[in-house]
């Protein structure tokens, strides 16, 4: 059983990761930036996270820097964006933000589902799980000299938020961890997507 949720948790590690580099490099791309450039921006966007989330629960080295791995699934996705630059601006937004959507709600249930592996508390579960999520983007946007998104418009912290906080309360109540990470990706993935239909933002002072 310790097997299987790990290799799970690593599962959907590995998938957010690919996925955030992509975009990462895309949001690198778009900057101008050259190839290593992207390729660093990539990595960023698809690691960091998950190395302040580790760094804060005491567990060191970080699970992506334990192996080659989370590197090779960073620098894949971002070579991606390399390989296929001619086809990058073909790419529907609606497509971009779904595989958004998706990488945000894995890197949420992922870092609640570890931090709770951990016994830290709910409540900072929930914000580590967010911290996962998030920490990439917003490292990648100061490194790109852009002030964080989810500092100024969407609802996108709130959507990993809901999403890690609904992944601790499902283990909470015993839910088996594939059923907790599900409940936790859909809440966090749904909202997500609605606010972006609809245009929700969180309001201005």
């Amino acid at each position: 059983m310790r097997i299987t949720a790990g290799r799970l948790l690593t599962a959907a590690d590995l998938a957010a990761s690919w996925l955030f580099a992509v975009e990462g490099a895309i949001v690198a791309r778009y900057a101008d930036l050259d190839v290593f450039g992207i390729l660093v921006i990539g990595f960023v966007s698809a690691l960091v996270g998950g190395i302040i989330r580790d760094l804060l629960i005491g567990y060191t080295p970080p699970a992506s820097l334990r192996s080659a791995v989370y590197p090779v699934t960073a620098f894949a996705g971002a070579g991606v964006v390399i390989l296929l630059d001619r086809f990058v601006e073909q790419i529907p937004m609606a497509l971009l933000q779904f595989t958004d959507a998706a990488g945000l709600a894995l890197f949420a249930v992922v870092g609640a589902t570890k931090a709770k592996d951990f016994r830290i508390n709910g409540l900072v579960a929930t914000l580590l799980g967010a911290v996962s999520a998030v920490g990439g983007g917003v490292t990648r946007d100061m490194m790109l000299n852009l002030v964080p998104g989810i500092l100024r418009q969407d609802i996108y912290a709130v959507a990993a938020l809901a999403g890690a906080g609904a992944t601790v309360l499902a283990l909470r109540w015993h839910a088996p961890r594939a059923v907790a990470m599900s409940i936790g990706f859909a809440v966090c993935f749904l909202l997500r997507i609605i606010s972006v239909w609809q245009g929700w933002n969180l309001p201005k002072v």
